[in-house]
């Protein structure tokens, strides 16, 4: 049950990106260029967002526990930490030199969006080198 849910969850996701436009790097970058052919629609998909969480939240903390799990499942580390910074900051620029983020890029995959076959296999790259770079002992980081 758990695997259709996330998978609906997922679908449901995608849909959201591609209507929204999250999925068209172009618009991505235009919301991003606020000196050049600025595009301020994204502005109301992240409010749209942010009230939809804002309210679901609400309701998911009211309850004991998840529909479908014994208790809720809750990251113990709350630290602003190098690698969390350091992360963000590569995440960020990638996604303003690329106009993807890893979402839409999936989802770029499927409408067939210019670009998207360089992006995603350096995605991948990325995310292996950066896995083995956080294991390596070389970078590891006090505390981490």
């Amino acid at each position: 049950m758990r695997n259709i849910t996330g998978f609906l969850a997922g679908l449901i996701f995608g849909i959201g990106l591609i209507i929204s436009g999250m999925a068209n790097p172009a618009k991505v970058l235009n919301f991003l260029d606020i000196l050049g052919p600025w595009d301020p629609s994204l502005a109301f998909v992240m409010g749209g967002a942010s009230i939809t969480a804002f309210i679901g939240y609400r309701l998911v903390w009211s309850r004991e526990a998840p529909l479908l799990e014994a208790k809720f499942d809750m990251p113990e580390n709350n630290a602003i930490d190098a690698p969390l910074i350091t992360g963000s900051i590569l995440f960020g620029a990638g996604w303003g030199l690329g106009g993807f983020c890893p979402g839409p890029a999936w989802t770029s995959l499927a409408i067939g969006s210019p670009g998207i076959l360089v992006f995603l296999p350096l995605m991948l790259v990325g995310i292996v080198l950066g896995t083995a770079a956080k294991s390596h002992s070389l970078f590891q980081l006090k505390g981490v």
